[in-house]
């Protein structure tokens, strides 16, 4: 978990109500029978200090996942450019397939988002999180429950976005301890 200053974000003191929260969300986890689509994901907005609790079915929708870099079309350039092809060929090559217009529209989202920042939260990312709570579902006891802790914004419109992430903790029975994830899914 690194901010834009490179140091960890600290997970913040949760307030008495939200410790119910993740009590309860915990204590889902260890009545489930197996992984479901109810499975609790805990979001944590810093700013308004709210813990929202949410099924991980809705994670998508909740936070989206920046898809502009799985466009047919630039997948289908990045191939191409793998094989050995040179960069005005595969350009050519793209545009036959999909057209000069569609090509155009997915490097101008490809652009957009990386200008309106997804704090790295990608497909893959989000694919990889999905795995990594199912693994330990099945295989840890007590299970432990998701709590992504949402950058915050910087809140000037005259600076750019900001380069803080999106935190992943992971946390257990005592949710003063928090598991930093292994490895940032969300970068």
């Amino acid at each position: 978990m690194i901010n834009s200053g490179n140091r960890p974000i600290e997970l913040p003191l949760l307030t008495e109500a939200q410790r119910v929260q993740v009590r309860d969300s915990l204590g889902q986890l260890e009545s489930s029978d197996g992984w479901s689509g109810n499975l609790p994901v805990l979001l944590l907005n810093r700013c308004w200090l709210r813990l929202t609790v949410i099924p991980v079915d809705r994670l998508a929708a909740e936070l989206p996942p920046d898809l502009s870099r799985a466009a047919p079309e630039l997948v289908r350039y990045q191939e191409l450019m793998e094989t050995g092809c040179p960069a005005p060929q595969a350009q050519q090559q793209c545009w036959l397939e999909f057209g000069p217009e569609a090509c155009h529209q997915a490097l101008r989202r490809f652009w957009n988002a990386q200008d309106q920042g997804s704090l790295g939260w990608t497909l893959q990312h989000y694919l990889e999180f999905l795995t990594d709570y199912r693994h330990r579902h099945a295989t840890q006891r007590p299970r432990p429950v998701p709590l992504f802790v949402l950058a915050r914004p910087s809140g000037r419109s005259f600076s750019p976005p900001t380069l803080e992430k999106d935190g992943l903790f992971w946390l257990r029975p005592d949710p003063t301890l928090a598991e930093p994830s292994m490895r940032h899914t969300c970068a």
